[in-house]
C-alpha cells in the first residue's frame, strides 16, 4: 500500500496540500537564509534512485536532507540490480526495509508507481517521462515571490514542447491551484487529449482558466510569465532535433515574444539545463547544424533582467526539503 507521505504527481495532492507545501518551503527558505533552520529528521536515511542523470534534482534532494540532518545513499543506472536483474517490486521491497524513504528519477511514471505500491516508505518523483511534481511546487514558489497577488490571478504560458512532462505537469498545475495557464505548441506536441481533458475537469472546480493552441502570440498576450524548456528531452534519440528545430522554431522565447505579452512586468521562467548560447556542446551542435544561437531560448532573454531562472532553480531545494519534511518528520 502506497504511503501517504509520497509524491507521485500533481494529481496526488488536493490545492490546499499543494498550496501547504509551497508555504512551508517558504518559511524553510528563511530559515536557512537566516541560519535558524531546526533538524527534523536526524537519523533517518533516505536512498536517491537515479535512471536519469541530474544537477538541480540530486543536489536539492541531498542539500535538503543534509540540512534536516537526514542521510542519503545515490544509486545511479549501474548501482542497483532494479529493472535488469532485479524486479521494481522486488528492488522497492528492499529499499523499503532499509531506508526511510526513497526518491526516484527516470524514464516511466509505472516505475514510480510500482516502488510506492511495494516499498511501505514514502516515494517521491523526482521526474518521469510523464510528470515532475517536485519543479512544479519550486515554479509555483518562484511566480508567487515574483507576483503581488492572489495565485488565482496568476497568469503564464508555456510554449514550447507541450507533449513533455513538465508542459503536462504546469498544464495541470495552474488547472488544480485555479490559474491561468497557457500551452502553446505546434499540433504534433500538444499535450495529450486525457492530460487536456483533466485540465478542463479540474478547472470547472477551481476556476482556472485553460487555453491550448498552436498561436504563441495568442498564449502569451498579457501573462505574468513565460515558460519553456528544452526542445529534445534526455532519453530522446539526438536524430529528434532534425524534426524539433523546423518544427519549433515558431515558438523560441525571443525578445519579440516577451514583448508581445503586453507587460513589461512579464519574467521569464525555465527549468534548466537550458540551451541558449554556443557554450555547450548541444549548443554549439545547434548552432553549426541548424543556424541558431540557442534553441528554445535566445540568450538575450535567458541573461536578461526578466529571467528567474536561478532563483527558480534554488527553489527546488527548498521545496524539495518541504516535502521530504512533510513526508518523514511526522
Amino acid at each position: 500500500m502506497r504511503h501517504p507521505g509520497s509524491l507521485l504527481k500533481e494529481l496526488d495532492l488536493t490545492k490546499e496540500k499543494f498550496l501547504d507545501l509551497v508555504s512551508h518551503a517558504r518559511g524553510l527558505k528563511r530559515a536557512k537564509a537566516s541560519h535558524t533552520e531546526h533538524p527534523l529528521l536526524t537519523g533517518k536515511n533516505i536512498a536517491l534512485v537515479f535512471e536519469k542523470s541530474s544537477t538541480r534534482t540530486r543536489c536539492a534532494f541531498e542539500v535538503a536532507a543534509h540540512d534536516q540532518g537526514a542521510h542519503v545513499t545515490y544509486l545511479d543506472p549501474t548501482g542497483s540490480h532494479m529493472g535488469r536483474e532485479e524486479s521494481v517490486s522486488d528492488t522497492a521491497k528492499v529499499l523499503g526495509r532499509m531506508f526511510d524513504a526513497i526518491e526516484f528519477r527516470g524514464f516511466a511514471q509505472d516505475t514510480v508507481e510500482t516502488l510506492a505500491e511495494h516499498a511501505g516508505v514514502p516515494v517521491w518523483n523526482g521526474l518521469t517521462d510523464s510528470w515532475h511534481p517536485t519543479q512544479m511546487l519550486a515554479d509555483i514558489l518562484t511566480m508567487t515571490e515574483n507576483f503581488d497577488g492572489q495565485i488565482e490571478d496568476i497568469s503564464f504560458a508555456f510554449v514550447g514542447d507541450g507533449h513533455n512532462n513538465v508542459a503536462r505537469s504546469l498544464l495541470i498545475t495552474g488547472a488544480l491551484l485555479g490559474m491561468d495557464v497557457r500551452i502553446a505548441a505546434p499540433s504534433t506536441l500538444q499535450p495529450p487529449a486525457g492530460v487536456i481533458a483533466k485540465a478542463q475537469e479540474l478547472a470547472a472546480t477551481s476556476g482556472a482558466r485553460v487555453l491550448v493552441t498552436g498561436d504563441p502570440e495568442q498564449a502569451v498576450a498579457g501573462v505574468d510569465f513565460i515558460y519553456t524548456d528544452v526542445w529534445v528531452s534526455m532519453g530522446d534519440s539526438p536524430e529528434a532535433w532534425d524534426d524539433r528545430v523546423p518544427l519549433l522554431t515558431p515558438y523560441r522565447v525571443t525578445a519579440e515574444l516577451m514583448k508581445a505579452t503586453g507587460k513589461p512586468t512579464t519574467k521569464f521562467l525555465h527549468c534548466l539545463p537550458s540551451i541558449h548560447d554556443r557554450t555547450t556542446i548541444v549548443g554549439r551542435r545547434v548552432h553549426d547544424q541548424y543556424g541558431l544561437d540557442g534553441a528554445e531560448v535566445t540568450d538575450e532573454v535567458f541573461s536578461s533582467p526578466a529571467s528567474v531562472v536561478f532563483d527558480q532553480a534554488e527553489n527546488r531545494l527548498h521545496t524539495i526539503k518541504a516535502v521530504i519534511v512533510a513526508g518523514l518528520a511526522s
